[in-house]
């Protein structure tokens, strides 16, 4: 091992509205506050948020804007897990993949909700 993962950071034109979506969405608490970077936390690694005022966001399933990463989240009731994410300004994208569905968070970024069929 050479190093050990302490954070995953996404760029986006709006830091503030990422960081309140994914602490909303994980239930983490906002941990430090510094300009244009936020990160929230749980144990040793954070989930940080870097503005880049030009940031091109993914257009998925479009390969001339990539998606860059997603994250996939766990749930147990998909349908109640949507309705939420939905009205913190997710966007569906799609149901068509078995045990998925896919949807963009407020900065475009890709992620799924992960359930059991």
């Amino acid at each position: 091992m050479v190093g050990e993962l302490s954070g995953v950071v996404l760029d986006t034109a709006d830091p503030e509205t990422l960081a309140n979506f994914y602490s909303e969405l994980l239930g983490l608490p906002i941990t430090r506050v510094d300009g244009g970077w936020i990160e929230i936390q749980h144990g040793t690694w954070r989930l940080c948020f870097q503005e880049a005022p030009k940031h091109r966001p993914p257009r998925w399933p479009d390969a001339a804007f990539p998606q860059q990463f997603h994250l996939d989240i766990r749930v147990d009731d998909i349908d109640e897990a949507e309705k939420q994410v939905l009205d913190m300004g997710a966007t569906l994208l799609s149901t068509d993949e078995p045990g998925f569905r896919v949807y963009a968070d407020p900065s475009g970024h890709p992620f799924c909700l992960e359930y059991q069929d």
